[in-house]
């Protein structure tokens, strides 16, 4: 059995000697990584993926350790964070309080086994928070999964989207080291539940990118607005509303929100909307990263390239197959239009078929599943 591995532990400190008396005290229990400025820690936060504890000195050349903190709270929010201060003013305090949102606050000289103990009690927080985010997860995710199949019978065109943009987005995310970006996943299967209040004919018209009539454009722009009316009561779902929102917001105001859980999945979400309308109306990749590329002040140029990079990067773990209508399984996703044979589309391209859909089609009659249709296998899916 492997042992657990230990707690990361960041300590920073411009004094050489002081995070290296730290890395000693503490090293025996935990990973212990030193930095001797904000801008480095940040710089090996980034390398490692996070910390557990971050430890920091307030006074700090270039950056203090309450703007540090401030920091570290927006890109790794589970971290704990203590802050060490030779000045126990009470304005020290609460600026850094209010800045950091900080786990415990130490004045130097600082007992070894007071630090050691506000470091155990950081770990422990570390945990909780770690495990509350686990089960939140997997509780929300799966009630919005469940909520968007049932919906994607009533908008086809609007939730078969749904799909395409979250597998775009989370795929992406993962790519660039933001695993397990669940604020992220969710806003993406909820981007197109404002679709609900649309008519069925102007959703067929935004999926397949036709001029809209200006009426027509002020419903659609209302889309994330109602999306947000909608769910703006149910608890945990802050982080995935902010993200939400961002959508109707100018270039100016998303870039001044950074690269926390907000601003970083607001641009993605973005990009893969954006790519997903583009790629919808026929245009080929490399048309659609022009246009993209024109849309740096709102993305972020380097965000853009590593979009391109991406979207080209890795072996083939799919291939194409065509299969009966009847012999489709759940993990499959379709590249071809679904029609009844009235003509209402059953369910669009890109749709990635579900449980529910396979128990549905049964329902449409021998010549619905007889009908051959592509889809796109993962490799070692059976089919």
């Amino acid at each position: 059995m492997n042992a657990r591995p230990q707690p990361r532990v960041m300590c920073v400190d411009d004094e050489v000697r002081i995070v290296d008396g730290l890395a000693a005290y503490l090293g025996d229990d935990y990973e212990v990584v030193t930095a001797s400025s904000g801008a480095q820690a940040l710089q090996k936060l980034r390398e490692l993926g996070g910390a557990a504890v971050v430890v920091s000195d307030m006074r700090m050349p270039g950056m203090s350790g309450a703007a540090l903190l401030n920091q570290i709270m927006q890109l790794y929010p589970e971290a704990s964070r203590i802050l060490l201060t030779g000045d126990p003013s009470r304005d020290a305090a609460v600026m850094a309080v209010n800045e950091g949102q900080i786990f415990r606050f130490l004045t130097k000289p600082c007992a070894p086994g007071q630090l050691r103990s506000a470091v155990e009690a950081g770990v422990m927080q570390y945990r909780l928070v770690n495990a509350e985010r686990s089960v939140l997860q997997e509780t929300v995710i799966g009630c919005i999964k469940a909520l968007v199949d049932v919906l994607a019978i009533t908008q086809p065109a609007a939730f078969g989207r749904t799909g395409r943009v979250t597998r775009c987005a989370t795929e992406f995310a993962t790519s660039i080291g933001c695993k397990d970006f669940w604020q992220l996943e969710a806003a993406a299967m909820l981007s197109q539940l404002g679709c609900i209040s649309l008519p069925s004919a102007l959703v067929d018209k935004l999926y397949h990118g036709e001029l809209l009539t200006s009426s027509e454009q002020k419903l659609a722009a209302g889309v994330p607005a109602i999306a947000t009316k909608l769910l703006k009561h149910i608890p945990r779902l802050e982080s995935v509303l902010q993200i939400l929102s961002t959508l109707s917001l100018s270039d100016e105001q998303l870039a001044k929100l950074g690269d926390g859980t907000t601003g970083l999945g607001a641009r993605i979400l973005g990009l893969a909307l954006h790519y997903d309308t583009l790629s919808v109306q026929g245009h080929a990749r490399d048309l659609v990263m022009q246009s993209l590329r024109k849309r740096s002040a709102r993305f972020g140029a380097e965000l853009i390239e590593k979009f391109a990079i991406h979207l080209g990067a890795g072996p083939t773990t799919s291939e194409v197959r065509e299969l009966a209508l009847r012999a489709v399984r759940p993990g499959m996703t379709l590249m071809q239009d679904v029609h009844l044979q009235n003509s209402a589309l059953l369910v669009p391209k890109g749709f990635e078929i579900t449980a529910t859909f396979v128990e549905r089609i049964v329902n449409f009659g021998p010549e619905l599943l007889a009908r051959q249709v592509q889809v796109v296998v993962q490799s070692g899916q059976p089919g």
